[in-house]
């Protein structure tokens, strides 16, 4: 079973940073990489489920023209939408996933600490819809906290494993540390020095 909203709403009860984003190094670093792990320096439209409190969000808005984000706890969204109150192209919803999943198509998908919450069906009707939302061009990054999470239904690596094994795309790049793993899959397979002429 996914883990249900009560436990994000108990997180977010009376603490605006519940995994301290702003505070951490971890966090803050683990956001620097995710930033430059994305294969394009711009994408017309960016969609990031589970977006929290709006840390990453923000650096997302800086490398898009229009943004979605959307989270299942409405004071996640409140305080998403007022870190990117300064962006007129971003957007917070309030929807779970992934019943209420946007009808629009992103170039990029940030896919960030949201799979292991979901249990394996939930996981895959996701990850179609992951295949359906994805432009022609369409790139995925999926980030995740590698240790297990108590309660949650999924690991890290079991996450990645099922959108590698399902999304059949090709994969641009892992990144593996003992606390995260990050991966980017892309229907575009060239890599960024091709794409700039140099291979």
């Amino acid at each position: 079973m996914s883990v249900e909203d009560r436990y994000f709403e108990g997180l977010f009860s009376g603490n605006d940073d519940p995994w301290a984003f702003r505070q951490r190094w971890y966090e803050q670093r683990k956001r620097a990489i995710t930033l430059a792990a994305l294969p394009r320096p711009r994408y017309r439209a960016i969609f990031e489920p589970g977006c929290a409190n709006g840390e990453l969000s923000a650096a997302l808005a800086e490398r898009c023209d229009r943004l979605l984000c959307c989270d299942t706890t409405g004071a996640a969204v409140k305080l998403a939408r007022t870190r990117l109150s300064l962006f007129d192209h971003a957007e917070v919803r309030h929807c779970r996933l992934p019943q209420q999943w946007p009808e629009e198509k992103f170039d990029l998908i940030v896919f960030s600490e949201i799979g292991y919450y979901l249990d394996r069906d939930d996981l895959i009707a996701v990850i179609r819809h992951l295949d359906d939302s994805l432009t022609a061009d369409g790139q995925l990054l999926a980030c995740h906290w590698r240790p297990a999470i108590e309660g949650c239904p999924l690991n890290a690596r079991q996450v990645h494993d099922l959108i590698h094994e399902r999304l059949h795309l090709p994969r641009l790049l892992l990144h593996q540390e003992a606390d995260f793993l990050l991966e980017v899959w892309s229907r575009e397979p060239r890599s960024v020095a091709t794409l700039e002429g140099l291979r």
